[in-house]
């Protein structure tokens, strides 16, 4: 087993007392994803205290436990478990020498997150870490930074907040050599309360950066220069990707063979020809942002081209299923995974843009975070329904209604009440050829549509 931490280090980052000698390959604080060799941290909760799962840990091979109570079997006590995580995601920072790149934004941070670590694995294959799932938040980030091998060269790392002042905590502990937003969206904006807020909030990113470090902004945003004068206060460099008078831009973008897109682009040296996989104008823009920061930190952007065009879908955030039906198939895509306002007009967009469909279908749950302006986002998305013209639109909850009073006559829409409902809805009008977007806020549980919606009627 490679030697994540030993014991020694473990006690030596938190202040803590081990009760052995022991190593570990792992870190994690979900008893259901421990493995053999992992050290179990556990977390104190509002619903259930970590301690309850710590024999449960070592059943599933847990190597050792940290901990801030005596426990049977291999452990470091401390008085914090939560600050002891933290301590060890600041020693692992320290101690790698790897080149870090963080990642923010309203909409696309997890995928641009996915891309840019696959771009980066083709040009040093196994020596690339990064923030599993979207663990971007005051304790994934601290395990993600535990989890960093020592001898990694890149590290790409996620960062998300929903108030102000959360990113600042978070860059100070990744502080990253790059700094990526991926773009600024009204998500969270009943934690905000504006747009500039959100901005500013994404912004705190830049105040992380290590000397020499890279900032790259998002052209097209409505905020792109409020970002740039946040930059300049810390970034030894900017650049920004997007279209127009953007130093990392397309040439050319067409629809390629499969669905994905054929992308001539200028970047900083050179200009690149390249495929993506993934649909959606948007991922344009995300592989901009990709080859942007992989230029930036002196990567090979011709490696990265080759990745973007081998990745696979993501899921709950645009993966694809074929799935058999009465002779046939439909196509499903899954977008469970979120949504707020200008990733739904993205998707919805996207789906109008299938081709060798027979009708179109949404289901669409509600964008949570929104505050005293949710009636009105909702609404706002009837154009992008109308332009993608959906033959089939399943609403559920209340906060759609808005959406609905908005298309009106526009398109053939189903109310539900609840996901169950929603369910029973799509089964019954799935026919072969069909293609069936599902995107809602995660809290809505369409994770769970998908799932059954995946295997047919």
């Amino acid at each position: 087993m490679s030697a994540l931490w030993t014991s020694g280090e473990i006690a030596a980052a938190t202040g803590g007392i081990a009760s052995s000698d022991f190593i570990v390959s792992g870190v994690t604080f979900d008893s259901r994803e421990v493995g053999p060799g992992d050290l179990f941290v556990a977390m104190p909760g509002t619903a259930h205290d970590g301690h309850e799962f710590v024999a449960g840990a070592f059943a599933s091979g847990a190597a050792a436990a940290l901990v801030s109570t005596p426990v049977d079997g291999p452990h470091v006590l401390v008085g914090d478990t939560f600050q002891a995580l933290r301590q060890l995601g600041q020693v692992a920072r320290g101690r790698c020498a790897a080149t870090v790149v963080g990642v923010t934004g309203s909409v696309g941070k997890t995928s641009t997150k996915e891309a840019l670590f696959a771009a980066l694995d083709r040009c040093r294959p196994g020596q690339v870490h990064r923030s599993v799932k979207s663990y971007n938040n005051h304790t994934g980030v601290p395990l993600s930074l535990a989890r960093m091998p020592r001898d990694c060269a890149y590290a790409v790392l996620e960062m998300g907040m929903n108030h102000a002042g959360e990113i600042a905590e978070l860059t100070a502990l990744v502080r990253p050599h790059a700094a990526l937003i991926t773009a600024i969206a009204p998500a969270h904006i009943e934690m905000l309360g504006s747009i500039e807020a959100i901005a500013d909030a994404k912004a705190e990113i830049f105040a992380g950066l290590e000397p020499d470090g890279v900032a790259v902004i998002p052209n097209d945003s409505d905020q792109r220069d409020r970002l740039l004068k946040a930059a300049r206060r810390k970034a030894d460099r900017i650049i920004t990707f997007g279209s127009g008078d953007a130093d990392v831009h397309a040439i050319h973008a067409v629809t390629a063979g499969g669905g994905g897109s054929l992308i001539t682009a200028a970047l900083l040296e050179r200009e690149l020809t390249f495929t993506i996989s993934q649909r959606g104008d948007h991922w344009i823009s995300n592989a901009l942002a990709v080859l942007a920061t992989v230029e930036a930190i002196g990567a090979d952007v011709a490696l990265s081209g080759l990745a973007l065009a081998d990745m696979g879908g993501l899921k709950g955030r645009g993966e694809r299923h074929l799935v058999a039906i009465d002779g046939g198939t439909f196509l499903l895509i899954d977008e469970s995974y979120n949504a707020n306002p200008a990733s739904m007009a993205a998707t919805l967009k996207s789906l109008g843009d299938e081709r060798d469909i027979e009708r179109r279908i949404a289901v669409l749950g509600p964008m949570r975070e929104l505050g005293e302006r949710t009636a009105a986002l909702h609404a706002d998305l009837a154009p992008a329904v109308i332009a993608a013209r959906i033959d089939e639109l399943i609403l559920i909850g209340p906060d759609m209604e808005p959406l609905a009073m908005a298309i009106g006559e526009s398109a053939a829409v189903h109310r539900a009440a609840s996901v169950d409902e929603a369910i029973a809805k799509v089964l019954a009008m799935l026919r072969p050829g069909d293609a069936v977007l599902v995107k809602a806020s995660n809290s809505v549980g369409l994770a769970a549509l998908v799932d059954r919606v995946k295997g047919g009627r």
